[in-house]
């Protein structure tokens, strides 16, 4: 039988380059990139981090994982 605990959460991974830039008032884009995904926290304990592909940047970048 399986175990009954929670062992895989929900998290959302933001866009490092966005989230750099957002702070220049010139920038063509006005949106920062957010992908939601699910992890088990007992083998990957540390923040997740993933090269995932924004659509503001229009490359893959850098997704960390944020507090929700």
């Amino acid at each position: 039988m399986a175990k009954g605990g929670d062992a895989r959460i929900t998290i959302t991974l933001e866009c490092t380059s966005c989230t750099l830039d957002s702070s220049s008032v010139d920038k063509k884009s006005a949106g920062v990139s957010r992908y939601t995904t699910r992890k088990n926290r007992h083998n990957t304990p540390i923040r997740l981090e993933l090269k995932k592909f924004c659509p503001y940047c229009y490359k893959h970048t850098l997704h960390g994982e944020i507090k929700k």
